[in-house]
């Protein structure tokens, strides 16, 4: 059952977050497990592959480990250099700017209307 409060979409927004991407995960079980130490095998992996494998498109497709580890600035600047030498060479292939690729300094599961706003702008 949940516990969350009816027709509250955010109420929980860091469980609700994790739960989804659970749920959502290709290697979520179609079955219960057979007993807890299963389960905590199972979550285990998980986790290392959320944090070490995951590119997050809140973190400019980064994994929470490389960011953790501040080795997200060098790997974006090289992505930068490399959507404007792309862009240089194919420029029939770009109607616009390039994807963002600043490092990101908060992460919001919830922002509000104006940093929503400001997030979707794209550099040059």
């Amino acid at each position: 059952p949940s516990f969350s409060r009816p027709s509250v979409s955010d109420d929980n927004p860091y469980s609700e977050s994790l739960f989804r991407t659970l749920k959502y995960c290709s290697a979520y079980p179609g079955k219960l497990f057979e007993n807890i130490e299963q389960a905590r095998q199972w979550v285990h992996r998980f986790v290392q592959w959320y944090n070490q494998e995951h590119r997050h498109s809140a973190i400019r497709y980064v994994t929470p480990g490389q960011r953790h580890r501040g080795e997200d600035t060098a790997l974006l600047k090289k992505r930068q250099k490399l959507y404007e030498t792309a862009k240089v060479r194919n420029p029939h292939r770009w109607s616009g700017k390039t994807r963002n690729w600043n490092p990101v300094n908060e992460v919001w599961l919830n922002p509000p209307r104006e940093i929503r706003a400001r997030e979707q702008k794209v550099c040059k």
